[in-house]
């Protein structure tokens, strides 16, 4: 095995992805089954997500489901990837984290996101605009300033005041200049545009400022690795993933992940065959030893100490192996 490889921690994000034909709870009593998963294949981290009016999504409550994940684990670092801080106020961000960290300590991680909401009708829902998410790094400010009890408000944040809960910045583009400045840990996507992954890791750490939380820059990588027994069974994983970001962006709406046999059967227009095959393109997916070159040239590219992978598709089983090579191909 690669000593890049070897020197690099691997990481869970699960979006809790509902499929055709299951319900959400059963999307999220995998996710918690998939975390117990990666404890045991000793991945380092297991992160879930915050989506909102997603039919393709059951993860709307991160740290309520980070809650769950936590209980059913006992040595995986547990966190969130992310809260998207413009949907909260950065009291309660802080209050939930408090207690997360307090019935779990030592195993809680922050990771906070800018987005705030996939159409104009969930934004109005949650009672925010596009141009909320400029206000990120202000609340971000807020809300690390809650856990150090420096509010001028004079209000104190219990329990979580004096507690110590590892902040992550998610990031694409402007967001690394963010996390640098806030001297933060940078989580960058996706491994589709390396370039642009790799001009947002040299700004991140051209522009870090060391802070209480973090010295100096730690950079993680996160994006979809698939490995199967051969290059054909890896690319099919892809496939729901691919086909149901190909309709979302025609149709507006993120569904639910389909099977891959029924996407290699269906007719699509020319454009959502070009979206669709775009999904496909970019990601690390292949063999071992193929995913152990890709994965060894973008850490070498990027100089990455952690890589969060993302992988989601239709067959658990199928997900399940993926998972446990790749944890295979890294433990050497």
């Amino acid at each position: 095995m690669s000593s890049v490889i070897a020197a690099t921690r691997f990481s869970v994000l699960d979006r809790s992805r509902t499929r055709e034909g299951h319900t959400g709870a059963e999307a999220l009593r995998d996710t918690v089954a998939l975390a117990r998963e990666a404890e045991r294949l000793g991945y380092h981290r297991f992160w879930v997500s915050e989506h909102h009016g997603v039919p393709g999504v059951a993860g709307s409550a991160p740290t309520v489901l980070a809650a769950a994940v936590a209980s059913a684990t006992g040595t995986i670092r547990v966190g969130t990837g992310g809260v998207m801080l413009p949907n909260h106020q950065p009291l309660v961000v802080a209050e939930q984290f408090g207690v997360l960290e307090s019935l779990f300590p030592g195993r809680v991680d922050m990771g906070l996101g800018r987005s705030v909401g996939f159409t104009d009708g969930v934004r109005k829902a949650l009672g925010r605009g596009k141009d909320d998410a400029g206000d990120f790094e202000t609340q971000l400010a807020d809300l690390l300033g809650w856990f150090r009890g420096t509010s001028p408000t004079g209000v104190r944040a219990r329990p979580a005041e004096g507690l110590t809960v590892p902040p992550f910045v998610l990031a694409m583009g402007e967001g690394a200049g963010i996390a640098a400045r806030a001297g933060l840990p940078l989580v960058i996507g996706d491994l589709r545009n390396r370039e642009k992954m790799r001009r947002g890791v040299d700004h991140y750490r051209a522009a870090f400022r060391p802070s209480a939380w973090a010295s100096e820059p730690y950079v993680v990588i996160s994006g979809t690795v698939a490995v199967a027994g051969t290059p054909e069974e890896a690319r099919r994983l892809l496939i729901p993933e691919a086909w149901s970001m190909a309709y979302s962006r025609t149709h507006g709406t993120f569904p639910p992940l389909p099977p891959a046999e029924r996407v290699e059967a269906s007719a699509m227009t020319a454009r959502e065959r070009g979206l669709y095959e775009a999904g496909l393109a970019g990601h690390i997916a292949g063999t071992e030893e193929q995913v152990a070159h890709e994965l060894e040239a973008v850490l070498k590219e990027t100089g990455a100490q952690e890589v969060l992978v993302t992988t989601s598709t239709y067959d658990r089983a199928a997900l399940l192996d993926s998972y446990r090579r790749l944890a295979t191909l890294v433990r050497g």
